[in-house]
């Protein structure tokens, strides 16, 4: 689950990671509010949305007074902002962040994230950090510092102290800087994060170290621990399918092809996709229906699938085992009924009671093909599709 940059400073400051003085603003009345309770002039505008390089897509404005606060405020709501993680259609701006600005010296880059190949945690800086870390990280990646920590012995003071050298900062910054990487490995591991990021880390001229930006994701599978996350979901910024197939138990991903496709089990599902692409078409989706999927679970994955306008055609591949066969054949038959299926619909099933699941596929007078294994039925529905 991803949450805006203003709720991943609330918890930066709940574990008293320095970060500035700002307040979430609807409205220009709230943001000339905001502005006030700062005190100081300028303070920076800053779109909210769950997408990065809102800077270079003129999500962050910087405000002198409070009629330009006003009039950036006024602009950037219900803008849509398009940024490289958001797609072409951008992202609309349904908030902002106000904060105060900082006489900043340095931008630097700091983030927690999971190294599953060493089933532990890697702190990652660079002193050359800011919007084109990733820039950095291709042409000089001598300048990335990566420390690893072993999470059954937790953060030591010397991988904070490698933290600090690795960002060449003074001195005086230098213990500031430790107590903020202890801080955030505390919330990375107390909140389950699969990303607890600061792009930029910043170094003031008073030398304070702030977090200037935040961005935190956490491992869906640990939200059950949390129950205070669940304020912060916002459904506007996700997609609207995936946010509907959340209700129904289903693991929906919507992509960019026009071959919809349902399948029980994540590994089947990534094979099926390579087939798909294999066979010169585009997946319009990841969607598996679980091990123990239900006829109904099976007709609430094609209404989801049909949800999207841009699917020609649909490939099921089931293996059946928990799911039997002839139960996902009720449910397709079920779901092409009540749903007034319009849509060519290719089904390769291997499993328990196969054979009862083509005979009714077969009696049911619905146009809906066979296939006689995966790359067949990938062939099909790539006919179909083109």
């Amino acid at each position: 689950m991803k949450i805006h940059e203003y709720q991943a400073k609330e918890l930066f400051a709940k574990y008293e990671v320095p970060v500035p003085k700002g307040f979430v603003a609807r409205n220009p009345e709230e943001a000339r509010a905001a502005a006030d309770k700062i005190g100081t002039f300028p303070v920076v505008v800053k779109a909210q949305i769950h997408a990065g390089g809102r800077g270079k897509g003129g999500g962050v404005k910087l405000a002198h007074s409070q009629e330009e606060l006003a009039s950036l405020t006024e602009a950037m709501l219900g803008m849509r902002l398009v940024t490289p993680q958001t797609g072409a259609g951008g992202q609309e701006v349904k908030k902002v962040l106000v904060e105060q600005g900082l006489d900043i010296e340095k931008e630097l880059y700091l983030s927690l994230i999971l190294d599953r190949n060493t089933a532990g945690i890697v702190i990652i800086a660079s002193e050359a950090g800011g919007m084109d870390i990733e820039e950095v990280a291709e042409a000089t990646p001598e300048k990335i510092v990566r420390v690893g920590v072993n999470p059954l012995l937790g953060i030591q003071p010397f991988h904070c102290r490698r933290i600090a050298f690795g960002l060449n900062l003074p001195a005086e910054a230098g213990k500031e800087c430790m107590q903020l990487v202890a801080a955030l490995y505390r919330l990375f591991v107390d909140y389950d994060c699969s990303l607890a990021e600061i792009n930029p880390l910043v170094l003031t001229r008073d030398r304070r170290v702030l977090a200037l930006d935040a961005k935190i994701n956490f491992d869906g599978n640990g939200l059950f621990r949390h129950k205070d996350l669940a304020a912060f979901r916002d459904l506007d910024e996700e997609d609207p399918l995936e946010v509907e197939a959340s209700k129904y138990g289903l693991n929906y991903i919507k992509m960019d092809g026009n071959v919809g496709n349902m399948v029980n089990g994540a590994g089947l599902a990534m094979a099926t996709m390579d087939l798909i692409k294999q066979a010169g078409a585009e997946p319009a989706n990841f969607l598996d229906v679980g091990g123990g999927a239900s006829a109904e679970m099976v007709e609430n994955g094609f209404r989801i699938i049909l949800g999207d306008t841009n699917v020609k055609g649909i490939l099921i591949n089931i293996f059946g085992g928990i799911l039997r066969c002839d139960v996902l054949a009720q449910g397709v038959v079920q779901a092409a009924s009540a749903l007034g299926l319009k849509v060519p619909v290719v089904v390769r099933m291997e499993g328990t009671n196969v054979e009862q699941g083509r005979r009714i596929l077969a009696e049911s007078g619905l146009d809906l093909r066979t296939a006689e294994d995966l790359k067949d039925a990938a062939a099909q529905v790539a006919e179909i599709v083109a």
